[in-house]
């Protein structure tokens, strides 16, 4: 059985550019209801006890494309919780600062992924990836992620599907990436992932399955109380 991580932060800690209200309804509702039906129809083709990595693979494109929804959703939004911090966080260092000079600095990747999520066509996500040394901006939509595609290690994710935004933004999806951008991007988390790309050694993985809804006693993230 999946849990539902906790946020790694209070949900008001993400205002003024995602509201308590956002994040409650955004984690609390909507990634508890991906993560319940991923354990019913899990255990429903037999796939209780796979870690939620294998689960999402092998249901990738294998017309299994319900299972695979539910849980790559799950899977990205536990992704998107560790990408964003509260506003005020530290900038990029070492190997990734590096990649983002060599992107043609911050400015340059900040309206790179600000125009692709503008002009992603209905919902999706937007990623931060890297090969392990070259940074790449893809979008992906509805449910897909980068767990799939060779050479793209997820670095960093933000949420298109409207609920993310609208209750703070309404149809401003600009303004908000923007705004995600400038004072919600988790540089530590991204720098970690690079580190992980370059050497091969794991990077985020979602909380382990547990054979009842206690919490495990360790996990791929870090859990804080709201």
């Amino acid at each position: 059985m999946f849990i539902l991580p906790d946020l790694p932060y209070p949900a008001d800690a993400l205002a003024p550019v995602m509201s308590a209200d956002t994040l409650h309804t955004h984690h609390d509702k909507h990634h508890r209801a991906y993560v319940d039906k991923t354990n019913k129809l899990a255990a429903e083709a037999g796939m209780a006890g796979r870690t939620l990595e294998q689960v999402v693979r092998d249901t990738a494109g294998r017309g299994a494309k319900e299972l695979y929804n539910q849980a790559a959703q799950a899977w990205n939004h536990a992704f998107l919780w560790q990408s964003l911090r509260p506003p005020g966080g530290a900038p990029a260092t070492d190997g990734l600062a590096r990649a983002i000079q060599a992107f043609g600095g911050g400015d340059v990747l900040g309206d790179a992924l600000i125009e692709a999520g503008t002009k992603h066509f209905g919902s999706g996500w937007l990623w931060l990836t890297t090969d392990g040394r070259t940074l790449k901006v893809v979008t992906t939509h509805d449910a897909g992620n980068t767990l799939t595609t060779d050479g793209q290690f997820p670095l960093l994710v933000c949420d298109l599907w409207e609920h993310a935004y609208y209750l703070d933004h309404k149809n401003d999806r600009e303004g908000f990436l923007g705004a995600w951008f400038e004072s919600l991007a988790n540089w530590d988390f991204a720098g970690r992932q690079f580190a992980a790309a370059e050497t091969g050694t794991g990077g985020f993985v979602y909380p382990a399955p547990t054979s009842d809804e206690r919490r495990p006693d360790s996990a791929g993230i870090e859990h804080k109380t709201a």
